[in-house]
């Protein structure tokens, strides 16, 4: 939550894009996760509660490198789900498309999370935040660091990240940047962000989220 990378998925809300791997992961409820392929597209339950802490290995198929995003989550053992929606290519509300689709399949909106790039005075800047929410600049730059925050050019913002905008992860970056997420993440058991590619998102532990793209966490959404 880009055309020409890896091709234009069809499937629908909840499925896997594509198996390709079975990898170790490690959790202390199996329910969390499929015993064979055709379970995946059932696992796409939510709550207010949080992810087990991992105990023992478990193996779940995922997606090893469609992305850099996903390529990154495999190499740092994260267990997290792979969702294709469709995607119109007519389309530039990218956000709001995510949360269509994804909300057929019993995800709401505040879960789903975008990723914006940022000007600094330092240079770019993520953050990243539920797709309703609007960004606070002002909040973005404190929690950064930094005077002021706005809004990167699209084409600097694909140049550093090595997606294009409206597929734009803040996992697997070809350039790490400083990130903020919003704290409303760590309310929820998992979080879902674009996984790399427009029409394809990926849910994982929002602490994941925020270990894996070295974040700070702060309320930056706009009141």
């Amino acid at each position: 939550m880009i055309t020409g990378r890896n091709g234009a998925s069809t499937a629908n809300a909840g499925t896997i894009y594509p198996l390709l791997l079975i990898l170790e992961v490690e959790t202390d409820d199996k329910r969390l996760l499929p015993e064979t392929p055709s379970q995946l597209s059932r696992i796409n339950s939510v709550g207010a509660g949080r992810v087990p802490t991992p105990a023992r290995p478990y193996s779940v198929p995922v997606a090893r490198a469609a992305t850099p995003a996903i390529a990154a989550l495999v190499a740092a053992g994260a267990p997290h789900e792979v969702l294709a929606y469709r995607h119109d290519p007519r389309t530039e509300a990218f956000g709001d498309e995510a949360v269509d689709e994804l909300a057929r399949n019993g995800i709401v909106a505040a879960q789903i999370f975008k990723t914006l790039v940022l000007t600094l005075p330092t240079g770019l800047g993520v953050a990243v935040l539920p797709v309703p929410s609007k960004l606070s600049l002002k909040a973005a730059a404190a929690a950064l660091g930094v005077a002021k925050a706005t809004m990167a050019d699209p084409a600097a913002a694909q140049r550093s990240t090595g997606y294009v905008v409206g597929g734009i992860s803040p996992l697997g970056q070809r350039k790490p940047l400083p990130t903020v997420v919003d704290s409303s993440a760590l309310q929820w058991d998992r979080v879902l962000c674009s996984a790399g590619k427009r029409g394809l998102d990926v849910a994982l532990d929002p602490r994941d989220l925020v270990r894996l793209t070295n974040a700070v966490t702060a309320e930056i959404t706009a009141a």
